[in-house]
């Protein structure tokens, strides 16, 4: 007898993957899903006092959630309804909260008393002079404990301090315009190419290229040079006046440039004041505000929080950055030797200032942002040095400032810089963010073809007034760039939508601020006599009262 073969069924699924309907002995079935993982429990549970850890509070639970197929609901509400069992589960003592806190107290007071002990026992030992030591030692540990305590309160969370604004929000300001930095981070305006120089002046000195081998175990003192910084406002420079009438129609310096492109990168509080004059924008800071001086460790997740004259305090902290970077940036340079010098001489200088003002050259760039918007920015460069190849490489120099290493991300440069040297730029790169992209951007606006960084460090950690260099690096801007994730499309896309939001705005004076405490910028319309020193407004009135006095003579004449 042949055999026979009776072929199974198949459903095809033309549009998908997996069958076309339901089995019909599965039917109308509930179904509830499952994993192979899950464990298999108890069946009834009516005292809910099983599983007294938490842990395994959810030990037999589905990884699918809770289903509710089989859950049973009644309309009826059943007061009358009782448990057989009403005796009330009393929990053991080693569970109830109470005991336990009083436990952990005792044992905390049990650990201090022995370490006071050991800490008597220890000074016993010591001489005279080695216990003076120690005890400063111990005053500084409780003092950090101290610190801490204040810091965090009992639930363990960071108590959050507000900053303060970089200048007092008057009640007639007007808010115009507010961009957060989730929006800023999304923008983008790429294919912006060099800018083109049209006004060169300034002279540089020549780096000293044995600083390079400067290690932690050959530290070489920081000195002090007196030498003069012009950091001088767009609207007051000279040069900038002249190219108003020829040369674009926005203007700032690199360092305003460079604070408006890594705007989503700051933390603390800056403002920029904004002109708008005819068709024209200029962008300045204030004459009274502390914009030149550099942050430390703006980003770092804990950021200094001492307060008042202390060493240790964000405002002492950037005035010794702002000193170190002054004196390291001339300390490596052949001072007072040949220079490189532009065309130009240095407009900020006055008749017998040349010999003490510090070497600078001025690059005055322009670039198309496309819209009839055209930038005119004041870049510098700090130095130049002789290439591999003998060509003449312009340098931007820059100081990355140690003050404390137990508070700035607990890694020593005097052991591990020689050897470590990226874990100790990575740890710079995540607590000053912004101000390393800031000077990044500098120097890439100025076209320089290298940046140096010194790594600078107090000698004591309690005394900021001496320091010690204990090595230097090299990166090319482009490349830094890359490396510290800075995007300038970015960048330049931030740039264009503050001007754009200012060039609607009518003629008159502005303000754009960092918010002190939230991630977002504030355009404010201002009065037009608005931070301008009493000085200038008797200038303004002398220049009124002179005119009036010159229309007189005029009138005097004509009738005569």
């Amino acid at each position: 007898m042949p055999a026979h073969f009776n072929p199974p069924i198949i459903q095809d699924n033309p549009t998908g993957w997996g069958p076309c309907s339901i089995p019909e002995q599965f039917k109308d079935m509930p179904y509830q899903p499952f994993s192979k993982n899950d464990r298999l429990g108890k069946v009834a549970d009516w005292t809910g006092t099983i599983y007294q850890d938490r842990r395994f509070a959810n030990k037999y639970a589905s990884q699918f959630g809770s289903g509710n197929q089989y859950a049973y609901f009644h309309e009826e509400d059943e007061n009358t309804f009782q448990l057989v069992d009403t005796a009330k589960v009393y929990k053991p003592l080693h569970q109830r909260g109470r005991f336990r806190i009083n436990q952990q107290r005792n044992l905390r007071n049990r650990e201090r008393q022995k370490q006071a002990q050991l800490q008597q026992q220890q000074l016993q030992v010591l001489s005279k002079a080695a216990k003076g030591r120690e005890r400063d030692r111990l005053q500084q540990q409780r003092k950090i404990q101290k610190q801490m305590k204040q810091k965090y309160d009992h639930k363990g969370q960071i108590t959050v301090k507000n900053r303060d604004a970089s200048v007092i929000v008057r009640p007639d300001w007007q808010v115009i315009e507010e961009m957060d930095f989730p929006r800023l981070g999304k923008l983008s305006l790429p294919s912006i190419g060099e800018g083109k120089d049209v006004y060169t002046c300034g002279a540089v000195e020549f780096y000293v290229k044995t600083n390079d081998r400067i290690t932690c175990r050959s530290e070489k003192r920081l000195q002090r040079i007196n030498r003069i910084f012009h950091k001088v406002t767009t609207t007051d420079d000279p040069i900038i006046r002249q190219l108003t009438k020829t040369e674009g129609n926005v203007f700032a310096t690199d360092a305003i440039i460079a604070t408006l492109m890594c705007a989503t990168r700051s933390v603390y509080s800056w403002d920029i004041v904004v002109q708008r004059v005819g068709n024209k924008l200029f962008f300045d800071k204030r004459d009274d505000s502390e914009f030149d001086l550099l942050t430390v460790n703006e980003t770092a997740a804990e950021p200094p929080h001492e307060e008042g004259t202390n060493i240790n305090s964000p405002r002492s902290l950037a005035l010794e950055a702002t000193f170190i970077n002054h004196n390291f940036s001339q300390q490596v340079l052949r001072m007072n030797e040949e220079k490189r010098a532009f065309d130009n001489q240095n407009p900020f200088v006055q008749g017998d200032e040349e010999a003490d003002v510090a070497s600078v050259a001025y690059r005055y760039r322009k670039w198309d942002l496309g819209d009839n918007i055209e930038l005119v920015v004041r870049c510098e460069h700090d130095a130049v040095m002789i290439g591999p190849n003998g060509e003449e490489q312009f340098i931007n120099i820059k100081a990355l400032n140690e003050w404390d290493p137990r508070f700035s991300g607990g890694i020593d440069w005097r052991q591990k810089l020689d050897t470590q040297r990226g874990a100790v730029l990575a740890n710079e790169l995540k607590n000053n963010s912004c101000k390393l992209a800031k000077w990044t951007v500098q120097a890439l606006l100025a076209g320089s073809d290298n940046i140096k960084f010194g790594y600078v460090s107090r000698i004591h950690v309690r005394d900021s007034s001496k320091h010690a260099i204990l090595g230097t690096q090299q990166f090319k801007p482009k490349e830094f760039a890359d490396q510290i994730n800075l995007n300038m499309d970015n960048a330049w896309g931030i740039l264009r939508c503050i001007i754009d939001n200012c060039m609607k705005l009518k003629e008159g004076k502005y303000l754009i601020m960092k918010d002190p405490n939230k991630p977002v910028i504030r355009l404010y319309d201002i009065p037009d006599n608005t931070f301008e020193t009493e000085e200038e407004e008797e200038d303004d009135d002398d220049e009124e009262d002179d005119d009036e006095d010159e229309r007189e003579e005029e009138n005097d004449e004509v009738q005569g």
